[in-house]
């Protein structure tokens, strides 16, 4: 985050994408909310091949977003001071965990005991000063634990009590006094096979004192420590076979006492390197009845040449190793009684000069080590070994060879001859070494072969020339290695190749040609005859071409089983391009590397010829754009490297086809954006690396930030390190601190939207029903009347009742008894009654309707119960609808018992009508009831009247 930003405030400048994005991001939200998942975008680590790698990344606490299916961690070279208890709660499948090179001085008490599949735990160089009581419980797994150059003083007497599996344990370079406390952690070992002390503070060794009991070491190294005794009085290492106590620092001579010469009876290999050996060197050498090899490195304070002849005396000594002594002359008496040695090593021993017959009496030489000296030519005491199968004499001062240096050396395998001067070679030189099969000549000054392999050498298989000053090859330099398989020839001055220069090596499987100065011409038909070449190296040369267009000789048509081909340069001057049929004949093409050669364009039939091709590196060229197209024939691509090529777009992946894509690098280019149709066009990625590339940071790049957060199957190198390039106000923050809120609808936030307006509409109903109940009603009745006389208003039928009666089922004996007698017994009214006239079987509010519409009047028997009825409700209003639709007066209102007005204030539709016009009171007729009649009469023969809400009928005036 770049100084002076508020993290809050940084939400993206909404784009031409923002919508579309929002809609994505809601459907991607819900499905993160049912399964919770961990990304392989790491802050600090990537993930490589299942193992989590955190090396070098200045981190002072173990990272919490390491995914728990790693099965190795690699936390070194950082500064971590403590590893708490919770650190590595969640990574139960671990099986190795490097803390090497850190600081880390305290380790809490059940910090590895979710570690139950560790087997290998280095603690190297760190500042632990104990190791304190079950420091390492739940470890039941762990195999190798190595706490080497810390500054432990001090074991705990359980230390290792859950460590029932390890095998090997190296707490060398630390600060132990004393081995006493190994006496009680060692018998929870059973399994425990090396065990490596070197380098401490011990000044005695007493077998007691490590352990009471056999042991099942087959390892013990001990030296660089301050031993001056030496004592072992029980068979406490009964199959001990290597066993180091060399480099003691101590200038006396130390005390040796093994009270049985068959307690040490098994050990083979023996190192008393720089040891200050006791007077009775022979008796001190009798201990190791069964040793085989003797490393006697560096004995500045014996008398080497008696200590050689003293161990050569032990029949089963076959290998003696004497490096970094101070020997300068070899003569023939120093390995006289050594006729058991097979392997002689003399590294680093200063010798200038060595006797013609120092090493005849050793007459089963197989191996001979001469390196690190100060030998000008070689030695004649080499020949005529006819055992010798492996001969060192590299970095020496030799500077020239000759045809009788390696003279009846027939059984030779490997010559080491370099880091000399070597300048230039003999056509008899190798005559002799019919089974030589590794040749070292790299490093040396040779700039002519003068046809040393034209016909000797006939079982060679590596030939190492590089690092030479070899400035052309000739016809047939090499025709005489028909069993060479890998030719070095890298870092010469190469500049021709002549045809004809490969012919003979019809079992080249691997040519090294890089750092030369080949150009495009002298590659036309050199590799044809190379007929079993798999892999051709020809970086940092100058092949270039300048059009696409296609060569009449391509220059690999006939190496049909190459399957690795590298041209990339490392100073490339000048644009280039490659034929279209570069490739031809590449049938079996593995991978492809073009690294670097400044190309502008790629034909898009370039890879017509490779349908295999699984790996390729155009990185550092000025492609910009690529063709979707390009990419039609390599199907089967797995890994992909456009590092540096300044494209504006990766949209080609779009129609690419690449669906078995595993690995993506891509870093430095142009473009700013990773749309969502390009990750998904990439179905198989497992690793990508956009490291270096310069993001827009607004909602163009929101879906691709939420994928590279969540995500578990594509691991997104360096992704919290992604920088922002757009709007200027984002320069210096990252991609990943981006707050994308306002491009996605979070489903939180629909969820808290949808629940409100729920209880919102909830409440608005519940208010409504309980306030508004009437006003509703009169809204569906005045839609139902709009429909009926839309239905009805061009019809003239006459009306087929004079008067509907609106009343209460309680009312019906006064309508019976009273109203029905008069008005259609006596004055001969057609009445509508719903018990009598309502048709059977349909709804109850169309007859309602259709008896309302279907008389001239509506007559309301209004009493308290007419007032509670649900139905009477609806009648009256359906006639107040019908009064105001048609603006007729048609609507009489008949009280039959006197209601107050306050009465009437819940009706607030009746009360408003009262207050606006006249009524019939039957209480108020009292014994004048033909008045009543009278009135109710006129009021059913009254003509229309087109004022609005109007009745004139006046018998009484309420206020």
């Amino acid at each position: 985050m770049g100084p002076g930003v508020n993290k809050e405030k940084m939400k993206p400048r909404g784009g031409s994408k923002c919508y579309i994005l929002s809609v994505t991001l809601l459907l991607w939200n819900i499905n993160r909310l049912v399964i919770p998942v961990e990304g392989f975008s790491l802050r600090s680590c990537r993930i490589s091949y299942n193992n989590a790698i955190c090396t070098k990344s200045k981190l002072t606490a173990v990272p919490q977003d390491i995914p728990p299916t790693v099965q190795g961690l690699d936390l070194s070279a950082n500064q971590l001071i403590k590893i708490q208890s919770s650190d590595f709660k969640h990574l139960s499948l671990l099986t190795q965990l490097d803390l090497n090179r850190n600081r880390i001085s305290k380790i809490d008490t059940g910090a590895f005991a979710n570690l139950i599949s560790l087997k290998k735990l280095n603690l190297n160089n760190n500042k632990l000063d104990k190791l304190v009581d079950n420091l390492f419980d739940g470890l039941r797994n762990l195999m190798e634990l190595r706490i080497n150059n810390n500054h432990i003083n001090s074991v705990g007497s359980a230390t290792f009590t859950s460590l029932r599996s390890l095998r090997f344990l190296d707490i060398s370079c630390n600060k132990l006094r004393s081995i006493t406390k190994f006496n009680y952690t060692l018998q929870y070992l059973p399994n425990l096979r090396v065990l490596s002390i070197k380098r401490n503070d011990l000044t005695v060794f007493n077998s007691w004192q490590l352990t009471n009991r056999s042991l099942p070491l087959t390892s013990l190294d001990l030296s660089q420590n301050s031993i001056a005794a030496f004592r072992i009085t029980a068979d406490v290492f009964p199959n001990l076979t290597w066993f180091n106590m060399g480099a003691s620092f101590k200038k006396h001579k130390m005390i040796w006492d093994v009270r049985n010469e068959t307690f040490l009876s098994q050990v083979s290999t023996l190192d008393i390197s720089g040891l200050h050996l006791p007077d009775d060197i022979k008796a001190f050498l009798g201990s190791f009845s069964s040793l085989t090899s003797l490393r006697m490195n560096g004995m500045k304070r014996n008398r080497l040449p008696a200590l050689i002849n003293i161990s050569c005396t032990i029949p089963s000594v076959t290998t003696l190793q004497l490096r970094s002594n101070n020997l300068t002359f070899v003569d023939s008496d120093m390995f006289q009684l050594c006729i058991n040695v097979t392997e002689l090593d003399l590294t680093s021993t200063y010798i200038t000069n060595i006797q013609d017959e120092a090493f005849r009496s050793i007459r089963g030489l197989r191996i001979l080590s001469l390196s690190r000296n100060r030998i000008a030519s070689v030695p004649a005491a080499t020949r005529n070994i006819p055992t010798l199968s492996e001969l060192d004499l590299s970095t020496n001062l030799i500077a020239s060879l000759g045809c009788h240096d390696f003279a009846n050396l027939t059984k030779l395998r490997q010559l080491n001859l370099y880091n000399n001067k070597i300048s230039a070679l003999q056509e008899c030189l190798f005559k002799d070494l019919i089974g030589l099969q590794v040749l070292k000549l790299q490093n040396n000054q040779i700039s002519i072969l003068n046809g040393a392999f034209k016909k000797y050498l006939p079982n060679l298989r590596r030939l190492h020339l590089n690092e030479n000053k070899l400035t052309a090859i000739e016809y047939g330099d090499f025709q005489g290695l028909k069993s060479l398989q890998n030719l070095s020839l890298h870092q010469n001055q190469i500049q021709s190749i002549k045809k004809g220069s490969f012919i003979g090596l019809t079992s080249l499987t691997d040519i090294q040609l890089q750092n030369n100065e080949i150009k495009q011409e002298e590659i036309k038909t050199c590799f044809n005859v190379l007929t079993n070449l798999r892999r051709l190296e020809l970086r940092d040369n100058h092949i270039k071409y300048k059009d696409s267009s296609a060569l009449p000789n391509p220059p690999f048509s006939q190496l049909s089983l190459l399957e690795t081909l590298a041209i990339p340069a490392q100073h490339y001057r000048g644009r280039s391009q490659l034929p279209r049929n570069f490739l031809q004949g590449l049938t079996n093409l593995l991978v492809f590397n073009i690294r670097n050669i400044q190309l502008l364009y790629l034909h898009k039939d370039m890879f017509n010829y490779t349908p295999r091709l699984q790996t390729l590196d155009i990185s550092s060229n000025e492609l910009k754009d690529l063709s979707p197209d390009l990419f039609s024939p390599i199907g089967s691509l797995k890994s992909l490297y456009i590092s540096r090529t300044n494209l504006q777009s990766l949209d080609f992946f779009i129609e690419a086809n690449l669906t078995n894509l595993e690995f993506l690098q891509a870093r430095k280019n142009m473009y700013s954006v990773i749309s969502e149709e390009v990750i998904k066009s990439l179905p198989a990625l497992i690793y990508m690396d956009f490291q270096g590339n310069s993001f827009t940071c607004d909602c163009d790049n929101a879906w691709f930030l939420q994928w590279t957060q969540n995500n578990t199957n594509t691991q997104v190198f360096d992704a919290y390190n992604f920088g922002c390039n757009y709007p200027p106000d984002y320069k210096d923050t990252k991609l990943l601190d981006l707050n994308i809120n306002s491009c996605s609808v979070s489903i939180d936030f629909i969820y808290f939207v949808s629940i409100t307006s729920i209880i919102l509409l909830f409440m608005v109903a519940s208010f409504t029903c309980h306030f508004l109940r009437w006003q509703l009603v009169y809204a569906y009745y005045y839609f139902l009347a709009l429909l009926f006389d839309t239905k009805h208003r061009n019809k003239q039928a006459p009306y087929q009742y004079d008067a509907f009666i609106s009343y209460n089922n309680h009312d019906e004996p006064w309508v019976i008894r009273e109203l029905l007698p008069k008005l259609e017994g006596e004055q001969g009214w057609r009445l509508c009654l719903h018990h009598r006239d309502f048709e059977p079987g349909r709804p109850i509010i169309d007859n309602i309707t259709n008896g309302i519409y279907g008389s001239r009047k509506t007559i309301c028997v209004i009493s308290r119960r007419y007032l509670e009825s649900e139905w009477c409700s609806r009648e009256i209003q359906a006639a107040s609808f019908r009064l105001f639709d048609e603006k007729k007066d048609v609507l009489i209102l008949v009280f039959l018992e006197e209601i107050p007005t306050f009465q009437l204030s819940p009706f607030y539709r009746m009360r408003k009508m009262l207050k606006r016009r006249t009524y019939l009171s039957w209480p108020r007729a009292g014994e004048h009831t033909e008045l009543f009649w009278k009135k109710l009469c006129q009021a059913l023969k009254s003509g229309e009247d087109h004022g609005e809400d109007r009745f004139r009928l006046t018998v009484v005036d309420r206020p």
